[in-house]
């Protein structure tokens, strides 16, 4: 399995639990993906909306995280946002490394960091092995089936699977660096920002002294109340375009860039908002936090009208609770459901399976989904969703994954908690 954020996770330890020799590599010495490794500090999409308030959809492998990082004392209450129409679990990054390396411990996974793809051998219609880069030289790692949760399709790209990017017409979501600062006045803050739509409107205010890289922020506390996660900066290549993370040279100039912009939003937030005027900087993610870049081109598309129609699937493997999030240029988009009595919407096997390939499965944010749809899907509780079902194909896998029996994959899922009907 290559790549360790939520959706590599799940892949693994479910394929380990039932019983699998896995093997879970990862380009950085922590698993947890664009949650630490990019910033995001929060588990998003796990709650869906209902008549009645909301309701935790994102069940099974996402279950045992949360319920190792809250034994660390590191997991938040839930919080709602967008007038009461979104609801995340923030976290501290540093729990969220030992409880996932407790997690996989626990099924037996093996880990080996510090390792990045290169490369793959593949023959006809069957990948080989995966070839890695790492301290003690360049690998080959063989295995009966593959998982490709990257993010960014590294293996699927290696083996010539068909790709796509953006919107098609070159456009991405743009990425962000994400922050933390510590040194707040919680009470004083919580008052003066509440809701998005009083931070934005601080910005409004200041726009014409300030160089905001777009409109609006996501600014909310942590366990800490002291300390606060910043969604503030937007990372352009010199076309005004979103960074392309793919591209080495674009990935650099957005390192620079954003770090700049994170020096300007710290300036505005210590100048103009309550509680913030003996704020400092506690941590700048590792990385830029990636939202898009390649995406499987699977026969199936997970679209942004499946979103909003609330589409089900028999195929369904769990649910997507997180609506289209849509970082375009300057702004956020937001999309949701139409349907308001269903908040959410099935995820499908059929995205997950690439053409050509019978045993490579792609799950996460690089899975088989349009631009609309990926904006949504993307999200942490997608990934759960679309790794556990991953993992527990691997465990039946008995050749090639397209033709395994669904609802046996669909058995096991609900099996283990896993929540496929709202």
């Amino acid at each position: 399995m290559l790549g360790g954020g939520p959706a590599g996770l799940a892949a693994a330890t479910s394929a380990a639990r039932l019983g699998s020799k896995v093997l879970l590599l990862e380009r950085y010495g922590f698993l947890g993906g664009m949650g630490t490794a990019g910033g995001v500090t929060n588990f998003a999409g796990l709650y869906a909306k209902t008549p009645d308030g909301f309701a935790q959809v994102v069940r099974g492998a996402a279950d045992e995280l949360l319920n190792r990082i809250d034994a660390l004392g590191g997991l938040n209450a839930p919080q709602d946002g967008m007038q009461g129409r979104i609801r995340v679990r923030s976290y501290d990054t540093s729990a969220y490394k030992i409880a996932a390396d407790q997690w996989c411990a626990a099924h037996g996974v093996q880990l080996l960091f510090h390792a990045l793809a290169v490369g793959c051998v593949r023959e006809g219609d069957e990948l080989q092995a995966l070839i890695i880069e790492t301290k003690s030289g360049r690998q080959a790692i063989r295995a009966r089936c593959f998982i490709d949760a990257s993010g960014d399709a590294d293996l699927a790209h290696y083996a010539g699977v068909p790709l796509e990017y953006g919107d098609g017409a070159g456009n991405a979501l743009y990425p962000s660096t994400m922050f933390r600062v510590g040194h707040v006045d919680a009470a004083v803050a919580l008052a003066a920002v509440g809701e998005f739509s009083a931070i934005n409107a601080l910005m409004a205010q200041a726009a014409d002294r300030y160089a905001f890289a777009r409109n609006g922020a996501i600014l909310r506390p942590q366990k800490n109340p002291s300390q606060w996660r910043a969604n503030v900066t937007q990372l352009k290549a010199a076309d005004g375009r979103a960074i392309n993370a793919v591209d080495a040279a674009q990935l650099s100039l957005a390192e620079t860039q954003g770090r700049e912009q994170i020096a300007e939003y710290m300036r505005f937030l210590k100048a103009e908002v309550p509680g913030f005027a003996q704020a400092e900087i506690i941590e700048i993610a590792p990385q830029v936090g990636v939202r898009e870049t390649r995406r499987l081109q699977s026969s199936f598309q997970l679209s942004g009208e499946h979103i909003e129609s609330s589409a089900e699937f028999e195929d369904c493997i769990g649910i997507n609770a997180w609506p289209m999030e849509l970082h375009n240029e300057g702004r956020i988009d937001w999309k949701f459901w139409r349907d308001p009595g269903r908040q959410c919407n099935d995820l499908p096997y059929r995205m997950l399976l690439p053409q050509g390939l019978r045993n490579l499965l792609v799950a996460g944010r690089c899975a088989g989904m349009t631009h609309e749809g990926q904006s949504a899907a993307r999200a942490s509780g997608g990934c759960f969703v679309m790794g556990q079902a991953a993992g527990t194909a691997a465990a039946q896998f008995g050749g090639d994954f397209a033709a395994l029996d669904i609802t046996r994959i669909q058995s096991q899922l609900k099996a283990d908690g896993a929540v496929l009907a709202t």
